[in-house]
């Protein structure tokens, strides 16, 4: 056989290969979803509600005055993330919406940088491109653009806050958690990491931020006691529609209450003896593993047993996701993605022939996603833990 000419069959490793097929397509999926899905939007608005209550805010008019009772998205900030949105209301709300979708791309660019930074990948590497390749693919990315919501501000936060706080930076780590607070504080489970980990000055920053921001905030809103009277005992109701909890599934299905009550506590259950579990014997061993594994079930599981559950919440599990590639994952197993794949698809399952069937699959794919994934993880340590149970037995034998 003869010896092929370099020239014409230049030799190019996987790794440079892989490269150059996800950048272009990576570059091209973030333009569709934000330039296209994003600028359409859709049926759901997450930012005319903020926009407009910045706007109330700026003008010295009640924020806090909307009628719950009608499922039309609804501004839910306190008033220091009032104050945090107020200059997004400077400008008319079309060019606002078109900002806030720009400066939410570069979020999680942002974020996809900081996922790989943090497991020690170059960003030359093709771990940077295959990571916004999977961020954009997903179902959470792109609703939180077409819908304009804040939830990549808040996956920079969590992903700061780790890298921070693994580099013993403390007093910094508990800032960008703290920024999350302030708008929405979906993150408040992972203040138990430090808590554990005995790294007390992440709460400076984690409390001390948005107490600052509120301290501001109060006195320029007009109605901030409405948020505690009104908008608080609301959001501790598990609504029947765009909710994918366990309680706001149950509810929009009819499910007995009382099944609804134990599968919380079961979920609970299985979240303490992970957490557990991780702490005892991952912690001193892998830190990052620890860290990026105990978040996931700690939000996987606040997501199913909150009164609250969207969606796009999902993209907050990135970090457990990206532990696949270090040895001990319990992301190593086709199931733990069966149930990535229910609570990130894009894919939709409505159906002309099977309307009942497919709207039921439509309704239940994120709920069982974070179900069979929150299973997963506990059945993985479950075992662990039986095997060094029995490797003790025997060696004690």
């Amino acid at each position: 056989m003869p010896v092929a000419d370099r020239r014409l069959f230049p030799t190019m490793d996987v790794s440079r290969i892989a490269s150059v097929v996800l950048w272009p397509i990576s570059v091209l999926l973030i333009l569709q979803r934000s330039i296209i899905l994003g600028v359409n939007g859709d049926r759901t608005d997450d930012f005319t509600p903020v926009y407009n209550a910045a706007l109330r805010f700026l003008r010295d008019q009640p924020v806090y005055a909307e009628n719950y009772n009608t499922v039309d998205p609804h501004y839910l900030y306190p008033p220091s993330g009032t104050l945090l949105m107020a200059p997004f209301a400077y400008i008319d709300p079309e060019r606002a919406r078109w900002l806030f979708i720009g400066v939410s791309v570069v979020a999680l660019i942002v974020s996809a940088w900081l996922l790989v930074k943090l497991f020690g990948f170059a960003v030359s590497s093709v771990a940077f491109p295959a990571v916004l390749f999977f961020f954009f693919s997903t179902e959470t990315v792109a609703h939180t653009l077409i819908f304009t919501n804040f939830n990549s501000f808040v996956l920079v936060g969590e992903l700061a806050f780790m890298l921070l706080a693994l580099r013993r930076r403390d007093l910094w780590a508990g800032v960008p958690l703290g920024i999350t607070f302030a708008v929405k504080p979906v993150l408040a489970v992972l203040l138990l990491l430090p808590l554990l980990n005995r790294q007390w000055k992440v709460f400076v920053g984690a409390v001390g931020v948005p107490l600052v921001l509120t301290a501001l905030a109060w006195p320029l809103s007009v109605d901030p006691m409405s948020f505690v009277k009104r908008t608080v005992p609301y959001l501790t109701e598990a609504r029947d529609y765009y909710n994918s909890s366990i309680a706001g599934n149950g509810a929009y299905f009819g499910v007995q209450s009382w099944l609804i009550y134990v599968l919380r506590i079961a979920f609970v259950l299985m979240a303490v003896f992970s957490l557990w579990f991780l702490h005892k014997h991952y912690r001193k061993v892998d830190e990052l593993l620890w860290m990026a594994t105990s978040s996931g079930v700690l939000l996987g599981t606040s997501f199913l047993v909150l009164g609250l559950g969207q969606g796009y919440y999902s993209m907050l599990l990135f970090p457990l996701l990206m532990t696949v590639v270090r040895p001990g994952s319990v992301m190593r197993n086709w199931p733990a993605w069966l149930g990535v794949y229910g609570c990130m698809t894009f894919d939709a399952f409505y159906s002309t022939r099977w309307a009942a069937f497919g709207r039921a699959l439509e309704y239940n794919k994120v709920t069982w996603g974070w179900s069979l994934l929150m299973i997963v993880v506990f059945c993985v340590l479950l075992f662990r833990y039986l095997d060094l149970r029995r490797e003790r037995a025997t060696v004690e034998v």
